[in-house]
């Protein structure tokens, strides 16, 4: 299981699956391999949903930007 949160106030936003993660590292950029934060707008958000994004991650996603229209989040795998 994946954890999502907005990363500017650690708010607890959902959780995601791994291929929704994957899908994320896949069309994101990412800084380094440790890298665990995504800054997202709603341009990108747009053309994530083009390339198939889930409505589930869309939904979180646009949940989190609220009327900011942007949102930094990152994730936390959770084991066990």
């Amino acid at each position: 299981m994946i954890k999502l949160y907005d990363k500017s106030t650690n708010r607890y936003l959902g959780t995601i699956s791994d291929e929704e993660l994957q899908f994320l590292i896949d069309n994101l950029e990412e800084e380094s391999l440790t890298d665990v934060d995504y800054y997202i707008n709603e341009t990108m958000l747009e053309s994530l949903k083009q390339k198939g994004m889930t409505e589930n991650l869309a939904s979180l996603l646009e949940a989190a930007m609220g009327e900011s229209k942007e949102v930094e989040i990152r994730y936390e795998r959770v084991t066990g």
